[in-house]
């Protein structure tokens, strides 16, 4: 029972590890700042706004999109970034549940 319990434990630590290496960026957290202000940018608009070349706005939103604080969607051309704070909410959320039932 105890070892199941750790294994389930240790699971969810890992998704909030991924959670929080997907964080560990400043440019990462500034993409989020700009979108959170913004509501909606693409990839260049991004790029332009943060001063630093469009593949380096693509490198670092990847992780962020892999894990689903950002959302992608296409059209033609340009890709268009937007947070999702449903998820982002939801992962706080768990880091805060996680914290509490370890500190009863």
């Amino acid at each position: 029972m105890v070892a199941q319990r750790r294994t389930a434990l240790d699971g969810e630590l890992r998704e909030m590890a991924r959670y929080f290496y997907a964080l560990k960026d400043i440019l990462r957290l500034r993409i989020l700042l700009m979108l959170a202000e913004s509501g909606e940018m693409t990839v260049t608009e991004l790029a332009r706004a943060l001063h630093v070349s469009q593949p380096l706005v693509s490198f670092h939103l990847r992780p962020l999109r892999v894990i689903g604080l950002v959302q992608v969607r296409r059209s033609g051309r340009e890709v268009y970034c937007s947070l999702n704070m449903t998820e982002i909410r939801r992962r706080q959320a768990e880091f805060v549940e996680t914290l509490t039932r370890a500190a009863t």
